[in-house]
C-alpha cells in the first residue's frame, strides 16, 4: 500500500510504510480521527506529517483552511509556529557553539550587557499575591547562555501568573517583537525584576528570547538573518521565515471563529509585515513539509539532504535533560508532560513511563500555543509534525491526538 503523500514534491523521499516498520492501514486511521474533530467543531483542520528512518510515510491534510468558507485544507497550508521557533532558535545558538564563537557556560551579559547586573524579586506575600510593590535582591549568580536555552533564567511572561513580577514583564515573546528592538527589549528586561534566581526554577518566559539577543551579538546579524543562512538554507526550508509573503497569503489556515470549550473570539494573525524584532520566542511561519526537514534533521543527528548543520554529538547534547538539581519542569506548560526534563529549547522525555505521551526515553520536541507540536523520537527513529490553528485548550488534546495515532502504526 503506497503512502498518503498530498504533495506533488515531497520534502524527504516517501517510502511504503511496511519498508520502515509501519502500517499503512493504521497510518490511515490519522485522517478520520482528524475529521472526527472537525465534524464535531473543534477542529478547523490540521496538517500531520510523520517520517521514520528519513523517509516520508504519511503527509496529509484534514478539514479546513478556513472554516467559514468551508475551504479544503492543503498540504501546503501556512501555520504561524508560535514557540516551535524556539528549537530553531536553539540550533542557531548551538550552531555558533560549535564555532566557538559562544560557550553555554558563558554570562547572557558577555553578549548582551544590560543583563550582566539584574535584581530578582524576594518572595515576599505582596509579591506571590500580585498586589506588590516588589522587594528585590541581588543575584546569588549571573545567568548563563545555558539558562536562556533551558528557561531558567528566571525571566517569565506578563500574565502566565499571578505575581507582581509577572504583572511588571512586558507581555510575550510576540508582542515584544512588534514593540521593541534589540537594544529597548535588553534595557526593558534587565529593568524587570527576575522570578527566580538563575539556575535554580524552571518557568516558561523570555528565556528564548533572551537566547536570541545572545545568538545575534554572537553571530554578528539578525536572528531571522543567522536561521535563513545556518538552517532554512541547508535544509531547503524555502517557505519558513518571520514574514508571509502576500503571494502565499491565501494558503495562510484560519482557526475556528470561537474557541470550541469557551465560546470567546479567537484568531490568529498572519504575519504579513515584519516584526520590529526577529525574537527567539515566536514569530516564524512554516508549514508541514518545511518543518519536517527541521524535525528529520534533528532526528538525524544534524544532517539532511546531504547538508551537516549541527554534529551529531551536538544535537545530542541538545536533546539531552539539562534540568539536573533545578525544580520545575514543562508539565507547567503541559500537564502531559510529566517526567519530561528540558533540554537547549526541547523538553525531553526521561521514562518510558509516567506521561500521557507515548515515546521512549530521549525524545524531544516543542509545541506552539496556536496549536503546532513536533517531536522526535531517535530510539524509535520519527519525526513528526502537526500544523493546526487551534489556540485555545483544544490543542493539549491534538498533540496527544497525534502521538497516540502514530505510534500505534508502529510495527516494530
Amino acid at each position: 500500500m503506497s503512502p498518503v503523500i498530498e504533495t506533488d514534491t515531497p520534502p524527504l523521499t516517501p517510502a511504503r510504510p511496511e519498508t520502515v516498520g509501519m502500517s499503512s492501514a493504521r497510518l490511515a486511521r490519522i485522517r478520520p480521527a482528524f475529521e472526527r474533530e472537525v465534524a464535531e467543531g473543534r477542529l478547523p483542520g490540521a496538517v500531520v506529517a510523520v517520517a521514520r528512518d528519513g523517509r516520508l510515510v504519511h503527509l496529509e491534510a484534514a478539514g479546513f483552511l478556513d472554516p467559514v468558507a468551508r475551504t479544503p485544507m492543503r498540504a501546503d497550508a501556512m501555520f504561524s509556529i508560535a514557540s516551535m521557533t524556539k528549537p530553531v532558535c536553539g540550533a542557531v545558538a548551538m550552531s555558533l557553539v560549535e564555532e566557538g564563537r559562544l560557550l553555554l557556560s558563558d554570562p547572557v551579559g558577555a553578549y548582551v550587557p544590560p543583563l550582566m547586573e539584574v535584581q530578582v524579586a524576594r518572595p515576599t506575600e505582596a509579591m506571590l499575591s500580585g498586589a506588590g510593590p516588589i522587594e528585590v535582591e541581588p543575584q546569588r549568580r549571573r545567568m548563563t547562555v545555558q539558562d536562556a536555552a533551558r528557561h531558567t533564567t528566571g525571566f517569565v511572561y506578563g500574565g502566565f501568573g499571578g505575581t507582581a513580577v509577572h504583572a511588571a514583564h512586558p507581555g510575550t515573546s510576540i508582542t515584544v517583537a512588534r514593540d521593541h528592538d534589540a537594544d529597548s527589549l535588553a534595557r526593558a528586561l534587565a529593568a524587570t525584576p527576575l522570578r527566580h534566581h538563575p539556575g535554580e526554577q524552571w518557568e516558561y518566559g523570555f528565556s528564548t528570547d533572551v537566547l536570541g539577543l545572545v545568538a545575534g551579538a554572537a553571530g554578528g546579524a539578525s536572528l531571522g538573518t543567522l536561521m535563513r543562512s545556518r538552517i532554512f538554507d541547508p535544509l531547503g526550508m524555502a517557505e519558513t521565515g518571520y514574514v508571509l509573503p502576500a503571494e502565499k497569503a491565501g494558503r495562510f489556515a484560519k482557526p475556528l471563529p470561537t474557541c470550541p470549550i469557551t465560546g470567546a473570539a479567537q484568531s490568529v494573525a498572519a504575519p504579513l509585515a515584519p516584526p520590529k524584532l526577529e525574537v527567539g520566542g515566536a514569530g516564524l511561519v512554516s508549514t508541514a513539509s518545511d518543518y519536517i526537514r527541521f524535525a528529520e534533521m534533528l532526528r538525524a543527528g544534524g544532517s539532511f539532504g546531504g547538508a551537516r548543520v549541527l554534529s551529531p554529538a551536538t544535537v545530542r547534547w541538545m536533546a539531552s535533560d539539562h534540568l539536573q538539581g533545578i525544580a520545575g519542569g514543562p508539565d507547567r506548560m503541559d500537564p502531559g508532560l510529566t517526567g519530561y526534563g528540558f533540554g537547549v529549547t526541547v523538553a525531553v522525555r526521561r521514562n518510558a513511563g509516567g506521561s500521557a505521551f507515548m515515546g521512549a526515553p530521549g525524545a524531544f520536541g516543542w509545541s506552539g500555543v496556536f496549536g503546532t507540536y513536533f517531536w522526535v523520537d531517535p530510539a524509535e527513529r520519527l519525526a513528526v509534525v502537526l500544523m493546526a490553528h487551534a489556540p485555545g485548550e483544544m490543542r493539549l488534546r491534538y498533540r496527544r491526538l497525534v502521538n497516540m495515532l502514530v505510534y500505534q502504526a508502529l510495527e516494530r
